[in-house]
């Protein structure tokens, strides 16, 4: 509670909700005979509980997932509300308590402040939930102050039984207090009264729906889309096992779930998929059984097919990337698991290969058997990309007039050297060397891409008005798919996945009527254009006063106007100076002019002694 009161003393926003609390409604005088209280006039736009709750959870933190600001924020109106109704708890010696009676009812606004003890408490117990995940004892606390806003739900309740309050209103309160009791029986884990909680507040928020305006019943169908996973999962728990495949296709089809299920659901599906995955034992890929001992191995196989058919069912781009990443990150810790199977019997496993028929271990058999499904995953998700790329380019001239980015056909080049180096490591799979039906298979998908790869670099070199070069491409294209329509006899059933080739010879053979067409016209408009007061010779404006020349550049930003930074030019430098006459001079002798030093030896140094000079 102290924190609560510290936090209420702050934020920068106060002054314009205080406003907001202290203007009274309109209309006779709240309170008197005959009138119908409710929360409507709270908001500008009419609306109810729910709507309140709502937008003061967006617009104060739970946008981002921050429950501690939101529950300052509560704090702080709950303040403002004690304040203007001059309703306090004593004051700062002595701390008195009160409660809202109805014969106290006067005021929307008394209804609003139990709301807001409600909200306070449900934020708190949802920043400890947070705070549990690593810190386990903070999970009492959250329990007590779930319990708390749901006490002060049952005194919204109650308080709006009273004949002041209206219809709407009264039911908004009993979803409510619905909602938070099924939250307090989730946590305990108290299924079948969770369920009976949150079934009643699907009723009350569905007839809601029914019986007001098309905005407000966004926001009551959104809150019965929010707690029908958490029905799902009480149902399960109970015994109803047709509710875990609903809410395994939930979570595929949303790529994840939030909230208060998140968690609860994910150790479901583990714990539902580790039951699966002790009875097998053994997987078949390629007409060789391997058998599966790595439980993460097992729960991954065993989520494959779940996971596929929900990327095949996915309604939109954004969720099938999402569902993609998701299937590749279990696939990534799979092979971990594997590698660090294969790690300690690295001298075993260099032993185990079998000398009369060259085949690997089984271990490393189903560490390729992961591998193949990565780099096949891997190929489905950049060939995705790479569709709806080619929608982008198909679109790419209302784009332009739109003002936004385009898509460019190198984007799709680097998509298909993508796809052909994950094809390259297909090929050099452990076990799959000698395996040449596999070999051949790969090499066919690697013509199709190629072929497409081509294609779109053509198409890049189009855009440059490169004709030449793309011309060659385009042939270079149908090669490659004249290769693949002759070679996939009898791997017609693997390639049904891959793009038609037919349909991309059609495209070349367009194209390259096309191209022929605009190269022709860009030569006329070359010959047409090339007239002398249009040619540009890249001369500055300072070297070309005396020729005129329409240069649109002159009114752009980057004219040129002189060289910058000029050129070097040559100047005189100081001459040299060769003095050729001293060679032949003959200079006077000196010897007269020079003194002569003094002998030197034993002589002279006996003449030094005795005083003697020469």
């Amino acid at each position: 509670m102290a924190a609560e009161r510290q936090g209420g003393r702050g934020g920068g926003s106060g002054g314009s909700e205080e406003n907001k609390e202290n203007e009274r409604p309109a209309g006779p005088q709240a309170g008197g005979l005959g009138d119908s209280l409710g929360l409507e006039s709270i908001l500008c736009c009419g609306g109810g509980v729910l709507q309140i709750v709502k937008e003061s959870q967006q617009q104060h933190g739970l946008r981002h997932g921050d429950f501690q600001r939101y529950r300052g924020y509560c704090s702080r109106r709950l303040r403002r509300l004690r304040k203007t109704l001059n309703f306090k708890m004593g004051n700062r010696h002595k701390f008195t308590g009160k409660k809202v009676t109805e014969e106290i009812l006067s005021d929307n606004r008394y209804l609003l402040l139990i709301l807001m003890d409600a909200e306070r408490a449900w934020s708190y117990a949802m920043q400890l939930k947070q705070e549990a995940n690593t810190e386990p004892r903070k999970r009492f606390h959250l329990l007590s102050r779930l319990r708390k806003a749901v006490k002060h739900a049952e005194e919204l309740e109650r308080l709006c039984e009273s004949n002041r309050v209206d219809a709407k209103t009264k039911l908004e309160a009993q979803a409510y207090m619905a909602y938070l009791t099924g939250m307090l029986r989730f946590e305990h884990q108290e299924w079948k009264a969770a369920m009976e909680a949150f079934n009643k507040c699907k009723t009350i928020y569905e007839k809601l729906a029914n019986a007001f305006t098309e905005e407000q019943a966004v926001l009551y169908n959104q809150r019965v889309e929010e707690i029908s996973p958490n029905i799902r999962y009480c149902a399960y728990n109970i015994g109803d096992q047709s509710a875990m495949n609903e809410l395994m296709q939930m979570r595929l089809r949303s790529g994840g779930t939030e909230g208060l299920l998140a968690e609860k659901l994910e150790a479901l599906i583990t714990q539902t998929r580790a039951k699966q995955a002790a009875t097998m034992s053994e997987v078949e890929w390629r007409g060789r059984t391997v058998p599966v001992k790595i439980d993460k191995v097992r729960i991954f196989l065993l989520g494959l097919a779940d996971n596929e058919a929900a990327i095949a069912q996915a309604e939109n781009e954004e969720t099938k990337e999402r569902l993609f990443e998701s299937l590749l990150s279990e696939c990534r810790d799979a092979i971990q698991a594997v590698r660090e199977e294969l790690k300690p019997d690295q001298k075993q496993r260099e032993h185990s290969l079998e000398n009369d028929s060259g085949k690997v271990s089984n271990i490393q058999y189903l560490h390729s058997y992961l591998t193949y499904i990565k780099l096949s995953t891997a190929i489905r998700r950049n060939e995705s990309m790479a569709k709806s790329l080619q929608k982008a380019l198909l679109q790419q001239q209302r784009s332009e007039e739109d003002g936004k980015r385009t898509a460019r056909p190198q984007d799709l080049i680097r998509l298909y050297d993508i796809i052909l180096q994950n094809l390259v490591e297909l090929t050099q799979l452990p076990g799959l060397e000698e395996d040449k039906n596999f070999q051949k298979e790969i090499g066919l998908k690697t013509l199709v891409y190629k072929a497409y790869r081509c294609f779109f670099i053509a198409q890049s070199y189009v855009l440059v008005k490169k004709w030449s070069e793309a011309l060659v491409l385009y042939e270079r294209v149908l090669k490659y798919a004249r290769e693949v329509q002759s070679g996939a006899g009898a791997y017609t059933n693997s390639l049904k996945e891959l793009p038609d080739v037919q349909d991309l010879i059609t495209q070349v053979n367009a194209e390259k009527y096309s191209l022929q067409a605009s190269a022709i016209l860009d030569a006329n408009d070359t010959h047409e254009t090339e007239s002398p007061s249009q040619v540009k010779d890249g001369k500055p404006l300072s070297e070309r006063f005396e020729t005129f020349c329409l240069d649109p550049s002159l009114v752009s930003k980057q004219v040129s106007l002189v060289h910058f930074p000029p050129g070097f030019q040559p100047i005189p430098c100081k001459p040299l100076f060769f003095d050729l006459a001293l060679n032949h001079v003959a200079f006077p002798p000196l010897e007269d002019k020079v003194e002569q030093k003094a002998k030197s030896g034993l002589t002279g140094y006996i003449k030094g002694i005795f005083g003697f000079k020469s």
